[in-house]
């Protein structure tokens, strides 16, 4: 097989590293994280040498993932966390049948929280001489093209490798395309150029794969008026605010007259989905406005209208363990926010997954803990699938992790958490937010299956050649210049 990307196979197909999405300072990995990896690539060559292949070759298939996901298990069991555990069969690491038992399944995924940036847009001249806003330290395998000046980098992260990272090297069904925090004259990526990508996908013979969401921050000049704009110009599936975020960095509640004043021109406008920011916050300033204090609030208040809280809350640097009441942030947050306000399993608030569930696939007590309260608390029904791709390269990586990963029986004993069947799983992948977007699959699932890019897909599958990497920052320095680039105060 003549493969383009990573010949000596050094890239491991379940992506372990200290990538951010840029809206929060990346990680740097753990020593159990780098004994996993070095355990995974130790494992790769073994097996490699045993099925008479190339390392290359063995990684790319589905025995690869399961190789490196049970090597995750070992280190991770070896550093005393058991709370999770990746539930994949010993022999999958050697036989591609019993890999495919668990990692090829056929849920139907619905994506709800992608990105890509416009390299040549607008934003990018004013971006200091010399100042690259991402410095990617391996770019080889997404082709960048040369374009003048010093960000070609950035085609890494352009519409081309985001339809190929997500609807070709991904099982991926849908997706919503979604937006950063700026200013309007600051957008990495406007609506224009988001509606002109998903025009791209539709003219692959007419499937519509790719929902919009409209960035509107009602703190902002102009931006409540906009609203009425957008909603005529384009098919808006919800309008995205960062509540955390300002022009002067600060931040707003939702229960606040500016907020309301947004929910009530969404509902005007016949929109009822609002997708807003929480957790994962951008610093000190304003950290009020990043909790889920108000969600509960507001989400009471309007019955009507859906409130999907993009990141569940998350914090990277405080972690998630058993569901603790007098936490003011994090998922915990989230939950008290609900439970405050009467709302149970079935509400109108809904906890997504994004760059969350990409940080808790490295550590499997916080996954069991955070997976475990939202379906006791917010239940089964209320978790929407997230990626935060093409941040973090394709989600293959993300979906096959969350089709292997289960709670310990430990846990589900003393925490009370459900097992994760497969009837969860698919409500996770994209059930609840078939529902949400309004879908109707009855109608969608037929023509997925014949359209250009299923094709494209299968035909890719022969001859796999993935590119493994991924495109945040993955340094303070990295994350530090592409806020500065992005205008995040």
């Amino acid at each position: 097989m003549n493969q383009r990307q990573d010949p000596d196979g050094t890239r491991l197909p379940i992506k372990l590293d200290s990538t951010s999405n840029g809206e929060f300072e990346p990680i740097p990995l753990e020593p159990v994280h780098l004994e996993a990896r070095r355990q995974a690539l130790t494992q790769a060559s073994e097996h490699a040498r045993r099925l008479g292949q190339d390392r290359r070759s063995f990684l790319v298939s589905l025995a690869g993932a399961a190789s490196t996901l049970l090597a995750m298990n070992r280190s991770y069991a070896q550093a005393g966390r058991t709370g999770g555990f990746y539930a994949l069969p010993k022999e999958a690491a050697l036989e591609e049948d019993a890999a495919a038992s668990v990692l090829a399944g056929k849920e139907f995924i619905f994506d709800v929280q992608g990105h890509f940036v416009n390299p040549t847009g607008a934003w990018t001249r004013r971006v200091k001489p010399g100042v690259r806003p991402i410095s990617f330290a391996d770019t080889e395998g997404c082709a960048a093209a040369a374009l003048p000046g010093n960000l070609d980098h950035l085609q890494c992260l352009g519409p081309d490798p985001f339809i190929r990272d997500v609807f070709i090297d991904s099982d991926t069904d849908l997706m919503v395309l979604s937006f950063v925090p700026s200013t309007r004259a600051d957008e990495p990526l406007t609506i224009e150029e988001a509606a002109a990508t998903a025009a791209i996908v539709e003219r692959m013979e007419g499937t519509h794969r790719l929902y919009l969401h409209a960035r509107v921050n009602p703190n902002q000049d102009g931006d409540l008026a906009a609203m009425d704009e957008l909603a005529a110009r384009h098919r808006i599936a919800a309008f995205k605010t960062y509540t955390q975020w300002g022009p002067e960095g600060k931040g707003y509640f939702l229960d606040d007259e500016a907020g309301l004043a947004m929910i009530e021109k969404a509902r005007a406008l016949g929109v009822n989905n609002i997708a807003i920011h929480k957790g994962l916050p951008f610093g000190p300033k304003s950290y009020e406005h990043s909790t889920c204090v108000d969600v509960g609030r507001v989400a009471r208040q309007c019955p009507d209208m859906n409130f999907l809280i993009y990141h569940s809350g998350f914090v990277t640097a405080a972690g998630e363990g058993p569901y603790d009441p007098k936490r003011i942030d994090g998922v915990d947050q989230l939950i008290s926010s609900v439970r405050k306000a009467g709302l149970g399993h079935g509400s109108n608030v809904y906890a997504e997954l994004g760059s969350t569930w990409r940080f808790l696939m490295r550590d499997p007590d916080a996954a069991a803990h955070t997976l475990g309260k939202l379906l006791v608390h917010l239940g089964p029904d209320n978790i929407l699938w997230g990626t935060d791709s093409i941040w973090y390269g394709s989600p293959q990586d993300q979906i096959q992790a969350m089709r292997a990963f289960q709670i310990s029986p430990e846990f589900r004993e003393r925490y009370g958490y459900p097992e994760i069947t497969p009837q969860l799983r698919a409500k996770i992948f994209g059930l609840n937010a078939l529902k949400v977007y309004r879908v109707d699959s009855a109608v969608l699932r037929p023509l997925l299956a014949a359209d250009r890019i299923s094709r494209e897909r299968e035909e890719g599958r022969n001859a796999p050649d993935p590119s493994f990497l991924s495109y945040g920052p993955k340094t303070r320095r990295e994350f530090l210049r592409l806020q500065a680039a992005s205008g995040v105060p």
